[in-house]
C-alpha cells in the first residue's frame, strides 16, 4: 500500500475529482471477467451515492432493473473472489464487502430486508499523529468466499466509502457495485450479523461522519457490523 501525506492526499482529490471510478469487473475462479458480466449494470455512471436512506446503496441507482439480464458465476466456497476498478481508487476512504443469499435466484433478488452480511474490510493504510493515510493506489479488491458458507445463489456488494468530504453530514461518497453468483461446494455456516441496506447505516457513525485533514483522526472506527468469516 502507498502511503500519502495529507497533503500529497489534498492533492489528489483536487487534481483527479472530475474522474471517479467503477467497480465492474468480478474476479472469479482466477480470471477477471468483462465488463458488467455477472455485475449489474447502473445508471449512475461513476457518480457515487450520498444518501444512506435511499434504496440506491443497495447495488446503486438503476441497478435493481438490469438484475434479470445479469449472469450469475459459479464460485467455490472458500475461493478468492473479488472486484476490479476501472481506474486506481485515488479518494480516499475504506472498503466493505456484504454478501445475501438470494430466496431463489440472485438475478431475481432485489436484496431487501435484513439479508446482508459483511465478508471483508479495509481501513485507513496507517493513523499517525501527522496524517491519516489510505490505500490509493489499487484497482482490485479480494475475498475469500467463507468455506462453511451454505451453497445458493447470493448477492456480492463491494463498497468504496469514500472521506475527503466527511466532515459534514452527507459528504461521504459510497461507489458501489453488486455481483451475482452462486456458491457450491460450502458448508452449514450460519452468517451473522444480519442488517439491512439501506438500514446498516444512519450517516452519524464516526467512520462516515468526521474530518480525515484536520484535526488528524488517531483512531478510525469501521462503519457497519463485524465481518463473518465462516
Amino acid at each position: 500500500m502507498k502511503l500519502l501525506s495529507t497533503a500529497l492526499l489534498f492533492a489528489a482529490v483536487i487534481g483527479q475529482a472530475s474522474a471517479h471510478y467503477r467497480f465492474l469487473k468480478l474476479i472469479a475462479n482466477g480470471a477477471t471477467g468483462a465488463e458488467y458480466a455477472s455485475i449489474r449494470t447502473n445508471t449512475n455512471a461513476n457518480s457515487p451515492v450520498t444518501d444512506v436512506t435511499s434504496e440506491d446503496l443497495r447495488c446503486n441507482v438503476g441497478a435493481l432493473a438490469s438484475a434479470s439480464s445479469t449472469t450469475t458465476t459459479s464460485v467455490t466456497a472458500g475461493s478468492t473472489i473479488g472486484f476490479e476498478a476501472d481506474i486506481a481508487v485515488f479518494h480516499p476512504g475504506v472498503f466493505n464487502i456484504y454478501m445475501a443469499k438470494a430466496p431463489s435466484t440472485a438475478a431475481a433478488f432485489d436484496g431487501s430486508g435484513s439479508v446482508w452480511f459483511k465478508v471483508w474490510e479495509e481501513g485507513p493504510a496507517s493513523i499517525t499523529t501527522s496524517a491519516i493515510t489510505f490505500d490509493t493506489t489499487s484497482t482490485q479488491f479480494k475475498f475469500t468466499v467463507p468455506k462453511t458458507l451454505p451453497d445458493g445463489e447470493y448477492l456480492v456488494r463491494i463498497e468504496h466509502i469514500a472521506l475527503h468530504s466527511a466532515s459534514t453530514f452527507g459528504g461521504a461518497q459510497f461507489y458501489i457495485s453488486c455481483a451475482q453468483i452462486k456458491v457450491t461446494g460450502g458448508g452449514s455456516g450460519s452468517p451473522s450479523p444480519k442488517v439491512a441496506i439501506p438500514g446498516v447505516y444512519t450517516g452519524n457513525e464516526p467512520g462516515i461522519l468526521l474530518s480525515i485533514w484536520w484535526p488528524i483522526p488517531t483512531t478510525y472506527t469501521q462503519p457497519g457490523p463485524a465481518v463473518w468469516s465462516g
